[in-house]
């Protein structure tokens, strides 16, 4: 009889859960970043939807946070784009914005209207992913 045993590594790092940023207010993004980074989790961030777009496939975020109103197309657009692709339609969205919760995304995760509060915003994202 043969008998493996496994060892858990201590030095094994946990890839941290990573959230995209998409507002086009580059201090509410680096306020984010830092935020975000200060409970553990990665960051990354675009400046429009169009953009975003193109970081959501590249970086598959684990959650995103969404400004809505921006230059070009507003986040509902872009809500609606992720939607449609297969691989990231599952992907939780929080919108956080400073215009009223009548243009929000009816199945995002939460609704945080700005100016908000950083530890109510953490405490979303912790029982969303973890």
């Amino acid at each position: 009889m043969l008998v493996i045993s496994f060892k858990k590594r201590k030095d094994r790092k946990v890839m941290p859960k990573k959230i995209l940023i998409i507002d086009d207010d580059p201090v509410i993004v680096k306020y984010l970043k830092a935020v975000f980074s200060d409970n553990g989790y990665a960051t990354c961030s675009a400046g429009s939807t169009m953009e975003g777009l193109d970081v959501v496939k590249v970086e598959k975020p684990d959650l995103i946070c969404l400004d809505l109103q921006m230059p070009g197309e507003w986040g509902p657009r872009f809500y609606r784009k992720l939607r449609k692709d297969k691989e990231l339609r599952d992907t939780p969205v929080i919108v956080v914005s400073g215009i009223d919760g009548d243009h929000a995304i009816k199945d995002a995760v939460a609704f945080v209207k700005k100016p908000f509060d950083s530890e109510k915003l953490v405490g979303i994202v912790k029982n969303t992913i973890g």
